[in-house]
């Protein structure tokens, strides 16, 4: 009964005690893998694999961090109704999140620059994540992102992309 009244504190002291928040502080790198669908003029549409690098810094400050990122993601497939290619995107990506102690949410806001068969174009990305680390170095996350380019096709019409990536990051 001892044994049982002991086991019985000890879960309840566990489940009580406030779970350590993990310090997100320093640099990062990773590579994400991940899918993207595109929706242009007319409608044109496709979708496929993506993947890339990515590099950032992120400053815990308690509860709030802050950090900035650079990701290229490689894209190859062909829009429908002969509107050109999609060759790539490359993002500055400002994020904000709140430490949940063993997981970071974040939102993010920064520029995507996309690079297609027809012309190049920017715009503004945005979007939400989740970072979880597996230990001091190594974290998993997930991202979905939204950004809607004006004109990237050959009918000169705006193209609007979502991606969702699954990434991994070692922190220096």
């Amino acid at each position: 009964m001892k044994a049982l009244m002991a086991l019985s504190f000890t879960l309840v002291a566990s489940i009580a005690a406030p779970s350590m928040a993990e310090d997100w502080t320093g640099p990062y790198a990773g590579f994400s893998f991940g899918y993207t669908d595109a929706d242009g003029p007319n409608g044109s549409s496709g979708n496929d694999a993506t993947f890339g690098p990515f590099i950032g810094y992120d400053r815990d400050f308690g509860n709030f961090v802050l950090g900035g990122e650079l990701e290229y993601n490689r894209l190859s497939f062909d829009l429908s109704e002969g509107e050109g290619s999609l060759d790539s995107i490359t993002r500055l990506k400002l994020r904000g999140g709140y430490d949940f102690g063993s997981a970071l949410g974040y939102v993010v806001v920064g520029a995507a620059r996309l690079d297609a068969s027809v012309d190049n174009d920017t715009a503004a990305v945005y979007g939400i994540g989740v970072a979880y680390p597996i230990n001091d170095r190594f974290i998993i996350s997930g991202e979905a992102l939204r950004q809607e380019f004006d004109d990237v096709t050959r009918t000169d019409g705006g193209l609007d992309s979502n991606v969702f990536n699954l990434r991994t990051s070692f922190r220096f």
